[in-house]
């Protein structure tokens, strides 16, 4: 494998920090509805990556059975409906609950897998998954105790990473098929034609809102999404899975932080207490999946 040109430790650094920016981002554009934050932000990372699909792999859509087809679109519009549901929580609780919510995903993936594929579960695992499942309960208590409202966007937020744990598991078979750029043309078209439609179904206005919404949306676009979900699919080339979902469970810090500076945001000590025990439990929970996969693959080399 020859040398990367940039360092992938860096770019994994480059991507935690630019998807800790999408919640902070989306508190910003307060003036707009999620429906419509979700529609701009996949619209125009479509439109930027359209000259490159002309230019070079359009042939591709040609070659996509229509199996794929199927299963892009699923995951599209479950990636819409995790955008919604993700964005919509933050109108109701704080980035930190939210993005701390939203990336208990990995354990969610790991039910979907369980009762789809019948993977089995370490203990390791049904300890861990247990560790992060008590620390998001304590941060919805804490939740609850400042408003009602505030559990409301809890969970949502958890409904979100339900939705997003489906759209990876119906988009994974069409990924091994795809090209990770054609695969991530057709998923985000998909996911712009649902909100579109979604959004004129609740009369959301595409239009009139201040011209530095317009900025943010281009911003959610850009770096939560290509230096972000991009770089860490870059960085997979020369780095483990692992070690980019251990990065990836660091977003919620960098989300926090960039709340506290940018937004005022204070952390409440349960949130610090219940995101604290859910970074640890998804911490052991990333170890133990490994170390069970890696198991995994040497028994069947040994075969």
């Amino acid at each position: 494998m020859r040398v990367p040109p940039f360092n992938p430790y860096a770019a994994v650094v480059i991507g935690v920090i630019s998807v800790s920016s999408s919640a902070v981002l989306v508190k910003l554009a307060d003036s707009a509805p999620a429906g419509i934050i979700a529609n701009y932000r996949l619209l125009f990372a479509v439109l930027i990556m359209l000259p490159l699909i002309l230019l070079k792999y359009r042939h591709e859509f040609r070659l996509i059975s229509k199996k794929d087809w199927l299963l892009s679109a699923l995951a599209g519009v479950f990636l819409a409906l995790h955008f919604i549901l993700w964005f919509e929580s933050l109108n109701y609780t704080s980035v930190a609950s939210s993005v701390v919510l939203v990336t208990l995903q990995p354990i969610f993936a790991f039910l979907g897998t369980y009762f789809l594929f019948q993977e089995r579960f370490t203990f390791g695992a049904i300890i861990s998954m247990l560790i992060a499942l008590f620390g998001s309960f304590i941060i919805s208590w804490g939740d609850f105790q400042i408003s009602g409202m505030a559990l409301f966007g809890d969970m949502l937020a958890l409904l979100g990473a339900i939705a997003v744990t489906v759209y990876f598991l119906a988009g994974q078979s069409a990924r091994r098929n795809l090209s990770l750029i054609t695969y991530t043309f057709v998923v985000y078209g998909v996911s712009s034609i649902t909100l579109i439609l979604y959004n004129l179904i609740l009369g959301n206005a595409f239009f009139g809102y201040p011209a530095d919404h317009w900025w943010i949306f281009l911003t959610l676009a850009i770096f939560p999404t290509f230096f972000g979900h991009t770089l860490f699919n870059w960085a997979l080339r020369w780095l483990s899975t692992s070690t980019i979902s251990m990065a990836i469970v660091f977003e919620p810090i960098g989300a926090s932080i960039l709340a506290y500076l940018i937004l005022g945001e204070v952390v409440t000590w349960p949130q610090l207490l219940g995101g604290t025990i859910v970074i640890f439990g998804l911490f052991l929970f990333v170890l133990s999946t490994t170390k069970k996969r890696n198991i995994t693959i040497a028994r069947k080399e040994g075969d």
